[in-house]
């Protein structure tokens, strides 16, 4: 690679991306919460409706006993095609808050990754898994204080993006 194409790559970092492409997709996030020992970090999946994140916890989930205690919180979401060459990433920071559990809200969230027939879906999953009408379900909400995008889709086609 000679001195222009490097600069040319350089340039592409950091490129943004609208969010929205990637908070419709069924993808899993990373939910960072602080403890008393340090950072921690909780795959989840996530539903972005209202201008927030909805993910979800339960009473005595360790995601939302460390929220309680510091509701500061960051959300990565990233959408990896390795084949494709697309490298989108979305990060979401700011103060969440623990709320009851929604069943509709929490249907929508499922149809988002089981897909809409909840005829379909596996009976034990809803029933020992998921667990809608669980009185211990919560909620994490995150309406995002600062969102961020990067669109490193260039790793295969460089410097051209593949995505869009």
């Amino acid at each position: 690679m000679d001195a222009e194409a490097d600069a040319a790559a350089i340039a592409l970092m950091g490129r943004s991306f609208d969010p929205e492409a990637v908070l419709a997709m069924p993808l899993m996030a990373n939910l960072a919460t602080l403890s008393p020992d340090g950072p921690r970090n909780a795959p989840v999946w996530f539903l972005w409706e209202t201008g927030a994140l909805w993910l979800l916890g339960s009473a005595e989930g360790r995601s939302v006993v460390r929220l309680r205690s510091d509701p500061r919180c960051a959300v990565e979401i990233v959408h990896f095609d390795n084949p494709g060459g697309v490298l989108l990433h979305l990060g979401c920071r700011g103060i969440a808050e623990v709320l009851p559990m929604d069943a509709n809200l929490f249907r929508r969230l499922l149809c988002k990754y089981l897909g809409p027939d909840q005829t379909a879906w596996n009976p034990w999953f809803i029933a020992s898994i998921a667990a809608i009408d669980d009185p211990d379900g919560r909620l994490i909400r995150l309406v995002p204080d600062s969102v961020f995008t990067n669109n490193v889709s260039y790793f295969r086609t460089g410097p051209a993006l593949a995505w869009p």
